[in-house]
């Protein structure tokens, strides 16, 4: 038996609900993972993740390969003793990063110089798996090869089969028997390529299923039309996750298509750049309308924030550069988001999924 399961509970269509169990506790899906790149969510701390309502969190094993590494990261516990979260955590293979640093690609593997130091790394798909099972993660994913979109379908074509061959070797070395390997989809835009692309990584038996190469530029549009063409490929007994989305309108969007698990920077990184996400659309707390304006965020949000601190006084912390304001806003995303994916299982387990996503959509007023 996979050290991460997946078990059945309700469905509204083809949206489902159901708990993911890994070596570090349950997880109900569909589910938002927070991005700790660094073994660190920015700006939170652990105790804050429990609070907004994390059950999972991601960290990046091209970044902790190579600061601290993994054999220090070992020593200090594996990563749950190292960041001190006891509950599950998922590693991405440090690909995407990497590709962003234009590395030679071969059949062997990644070659790239490395952002800190400019020393030479090379990473296979052993050793991205062999780097994530020191690290200890429940859920390490394959070494695969995204391609930014649009891009030539030859491109698309040529990166799908070496992810597949890719993953077989990945599962040739995996080791540990207590964690878990997740396989990905690739495919590109195009939807025979991603449906292809799952059949036949579905063959090879992962425990689950990573959906690559989204989020990367491609409209709604395409990104629904190459889920649509992947999903009813995989099995319905795994974990299906879409890599890099977090924003409502996605998430909604693939839930609806039966998707399970998310996680993106999306909550983190605005909450830096002074927005912040609210049933009514997104605001950026930098505009001069919030300067005396003593209402919260969003008045029906429970987050620490929204409780104690109004639009005006997160105006005056942002605009004077007080690192306080990028640790409340990011608490009221993460709430926020964690809400969201909340009332989508609830609206799942009560049969009304598509008048939810409904009336969040018509909700939202963008700026």
């Amino acid at each position: 038996m996979s050290a991460v399961t997946w078990e059945s509970g309700n469905s509204d269509d083809v949206a489902r609900t159901g708990v993911m169990k890994t070596p570090h506790g349950d997880v109900q899906t569909p589910n938002f993972m927070p991005v700790g790149t660094r073994a660190t969510v920015k700006t939170m701390d652990v105790e804050d993740l429990r609070t907004v309502g994390a059950q999972i969190v991601l960290a990046n094993t091209y970044h902790l390969m190579l600061r601290p590494g993994e054999a220090v990261v070992s020593q200090l516990g594996e990563l749950h003793g190292f960041m001190a979260w006891d509950g599950p955590i998922l590693t991405d293979s440090g690909g995407y990063q990497v590709l962003s640093l234009n590395p030679k690609i071969s059949e062997e593997g990644l070659i790239f110089r490395s952002t800190y130091d400019g020393a030479r790394v090379e990473l296979t798909p052993e050793r991205a798996v062999a780097v994530q099972e020191t690290l200890g993660s429940d859920i390490a994913m394959v070494l695969d090869v995204p391609v930014p979109l649009p891009s030539p379908r030859k491109a698309a074509e040529e990166a799908m089969a070496r992810t597949l061959r890719w993953a077989e070797r990945a599962l040739e070395a995996k080791q540990r028997g207590d964690r878990a390997l997740f396989g990905i989809v690739q495919g590109g835009a195009e939807p025979d390529l991603r449906e292809q692309a799952a059949k036949d990584i579905a063959a090879l038996g992962f425990a689950g299923f990573g959906i690559g190469g989204l989020a990367v530029g491609e409209t709604p549009g395409e990104r629904n039309h190459a889920l649509d063409a992947a999903i009813p490929q995989l099995p319905p007994d795994r974990v299906r996750y879409v890599m890099g989305l977090g924003d409502t309108e996605g998430m909604l969007a693939a839930i609806a298509r039966g998707v399970d698990l998310f996680d993106c920077v999306i909550p983190t990184r605005l909450a830096r750049h002074g927005k912040a996400l609210t049933r009514t659309g997104d605001i950026s707390i930098k505009r001069a309308e919030w300067v005396k304006d003593d209402t919260p965020l969003d008045e029906v949000c429970s987050c620490l924030t929204c409780r104690r601190h109004s639009r005006g006084y997160l105006r005056h912390l942002y605009t004077t550069s007080e690192p306080l304001a990028h640790r409340l806003l990011t608490l009221h995303n993460l709430t926020y988001t964690f809400d969201l994916l909340q009332g989508a299982r609830a609206a799942i387990d009560d049969g009304h999924f598509k008048d939810f996503r409904r009336d969040v959509v018509a909700a939202r007023v963008r700026e």
